[in-house]
């Protein structure tokens, strides 16, 4: 099994992108990259960096997606960590064989056309885990 390649970001649910951008430029030194809305995913996403690491803000855009219904149970927060891999599909079927439980059974297009999948939290110790396969 493939090791992946490096953390891609962290993910962090927030209610409202422009309410945080002066902690994270300020207080942080963070360098604001750019928002993306991901229509299929509900959510608006404001990408930060903060020397090698992204943060990746996600706000709802719908009171029905993933995002807005981990607000309301959980409230702001760390929501997950992504981490880069060569062959996403490839991994998950790796992923699988090993007894690991996926959200998602085959990839969908994320924030910057990437490929995505997300493991489930019950199966990863807690941690929300998304696999990033960059657009070539």
């Amino acid at each position: 099994m493939e090791s992946v390649k490096s953390l891609n970001h962290v993910g962090i649910a927030v209610r409202s992108i422009d309410d945080q951008r002066p902690f994270y430029e300020g207080a942080l030194g963070a360098e604001f990259e750019c928002y993306e809305e991901v229509p299929t995913q509900k959510v608006k996403v404001g990408f930060f960096k903060v020397g090698d690491v992204r943060l990746e803000l996600l706000e709802p855009t719908d009171p029905s997606s993933p995002v807005a219904k981990f607000l309301e149970s959980r409230g702001e927060g760390l929501h997950h960590l992504a981490f880069t891999v060569d062959d996403i599909e490839a991994r998950i079927a790796d992923l699988k064989e090993s007894g690991l439980r996926m959200i998602d059974e085959t990839p969908r297009l994320g924030a910057h056309n990437m490929k995505i999948a997300f493991a489930h939290p019950k199966s990863t110790f807690g941690v929300l885990t998304e696999l990033c396969e960059p657009a070539s």
